[in-house]
C-alpha cells in the first residue's frame, strides 16, 4: 500500500516525524508537500492528496493541518474521498472499518508525535468490514456523492 502525505505549514513538523517512522516501518509513501514552514493554503494539499488516491497513486492518505478540520473539510469534496478528523485510535481503527475511510487527517496543534504515530499505525492496520449493515451504510454515502458531485 502507498500512503499519499502533506501537510500545510502548520503539519510540516509533524509530518517529518511521520514520514520518518513510516520509512523506518517500510510504508511506502508519496510526499507531496510542504516541505516549509511559509504559510501556504491547506486546500492545495488536501487537492495532492485526494488527487493521488483517486488516480491510483496512493491507497489512503495522511493529511495535517493545525486542527485537521480545514484538510478534512477540503478533502470531502473529491469523489470517493472520505476524510475525517481523528485524535483517538477507535475512531482511526472503526472509520475504516465501518466507513471505509480512506484519508487520516490529524491536527499537528491538537496532538503530538506519539498519539500521532499511535493513529497512523491503527489506520494503516485497519481493513473495512464488509459487513451488510456496513456495505449498506457506504452504498447510502456513496449515493449522496453521485447525487451531488460532478466527476
Amino acid at each position: 500500500m502507498i500512503l499519499a502525505v502533506a501537510s500545510d505549514h502548520a503539519g510540516v513538523d509533524l509530518k517529518r516525524e511521520l514520514l520518518r517512522r513510516l520509512r523506518r516501518a517500510r510504508v511506502r509513501t508519496l510526499d507531496l508537500g510542504t516541505s516549509r514552514r511559509t504559510p501556504v493554503d491547506y486546500p492545495d494539499y488536501a487537492r495532492a492528496v485526494a488527487s493521488a488516491i483517486r488516480a491510483g497513486k496512493a491507497a489512503r492518505g495522511l493529511l495535517i493541518c493545525g486542527s485537521a478540520v480545514g484538510v478534512s473539510v477540503a478533502a470531502c469534496k473529491f469523489r470517493g474521498i472520505r476524510a475525517a478528523v481523528c485524535h483517538d485510535a477507535y475512531s482511526a481503527r472503526q472509520g475504516v472499518e465501518h466507513d471505509d475511510l480512506n484519508v487520516l487527517c490529524l491536527g499537528a496543534r491538537v496532538i503530538g508525535p506519539e498519539v500521532a504515530w499511535l493513529l497512523v499505525e491503527t489506520f494503516l492496520a485497519a481493513r473495512f468490514s464488509a459487513a451488510s449493515r456496513h456495505r449498506r451504510r457506504l452504498g447510502k454515502v456513496l449515493a449522496i456523492e453521485a447525487e451531488t458531485m460532478k466527476d
